[in-house]
């Protein structure tokens, strides 16, 4: 089996065919997408996040509305064409940040403007969906409801996770959906089943990132997931759905030296440079030493730049 395999030679020709099938999908060419980590301020309290509404140990935090216009005209003159903006689950914030994303919108017509805000009301999401608003990235983590409820406090469903992801579709966003690598408790056969889930939902973008603790989370003395695993999985999934885009993530990068390289390597075709001021970036914690967390936005384009150059591609 692919997941199981230590057959170098085995590994070695997966991630081969899956740079092939993304070169010809592609190129040699990697799309960034600037990252703005809009608030850490979040209502649920999964057992993995760091960023849990329980954790004391954080400084929250919400950017204005016009540091993230700031954020976003500090990506765009640096050329980059897509804004992420990623937070914890905040119904209320989120509604709020419509106005923000209409004037991204109008400032920026020519711009993508993605989302990650968690779990929300369909309303809401219209509303997102109506300001401009066009890509939507929610991970559905696992998809196995035991094991979600083994992540998750009791207040939170696996069915409830998959009727947003649907729910996104219907509206017309670009759909992404994804899982931590090595999440506790996960086996062999709910990745199989995490598989086969994405090949039927068919998203425009997969978040994969290996699972890494978090001290201030009850799963803080738990082992970080596989990098390795993390590559064979982007390798897989680029073989069977080729023209999805897939991120090389900073958690990656942070688990593995030279990770986002290796990444692109294995089928990737996404990098996300982070672009949220240095002052909230730290408060930011999903998980423990995330990658580039001192640098400037700048200097951080610039290490990117100089990563694909060093393994051939552009951007």
């Amino acid at each position: 089996m692919l997941l199981e395999t230590d057959d170098e030679t085995v590994i070695d020709s997966l991630n081969r065919n899956a740079r092939e099938v993304a070169v010809e999908q592609f190129g040699n060419t990697v799309w960034l997408r600037a990252l703005i980590e809009w608030s850490n301020v979040c209502r649920n309290d999964c057992l993995y996040c760091g960023i849990r509404r329980s954790n004391p140990h954080i400084a929250r935090y919400s950017l204005s509305h016009e540091q993230i216009l700031s954020c976003c005209d500090q990506a765009w003159k640096l050329g980059l064409r897509t804004f992420v903006l990623q937070g914890g689950e905040n119904p209320s914030a989120a509604a709020a940040l419509a106005q923000t994303v209409a004037e991204i919108r109008a400032s920026w017509p020519e711009a993508a403007i993605t989302l990650s805000l968690g779990e929300l009301p369909y309303d809401t999401y219209a509303l997102l969906r109506r300001s401009g608003a066009n890509r939507y990235l929610l991970r559905h983590e696992t998809a196995n409801p035991v094991h979600y409820a083994r992540l998750h406090p009791a207040s939170m469903r696996l069915e409830t996770r998959l009727a947003c992801l649907r729910q996104l579709q219907e509206l017309g966003f670009r759909t992404g959906m994804g899982i931590m690598v090595g999440s506790p408790y996960q086996t062999i056969g709910d990745l199989i089943a995490d598989i086969r889930l994405i090949e039927a939902f068919r998203p425009g973008m997969i978040g994969i990132g290996p699972f890494i603790p978090q001290p201030d989370t009850p799963f803080g003395d738990r082992p970080a997931g596989s990098a390795a695993l993390t590559l064979r999985l982007y390798a897989i999934l680029r073989l069977m759905l080729p023209s999805v885009w897939i991120p090389a993530t900073t958690a990656l990068g942070t688990l593995l030296p030279g990770g986002r390289k290796a990444g692109i390597l294995a089928g990737a075709n996404v990098m996300m440079p982070n672009f949220t001021p240095p002052a909230q970036r730290n408060a930011y914690a999903l998980y423990a030493g995330k990658t580039d967390s001192a640098r400037e936005a700048a200097d951080n384009l610039t290490l990117v730049l100089q990563e694909l150059e060093s393994i051939g591609y552009h951007v």
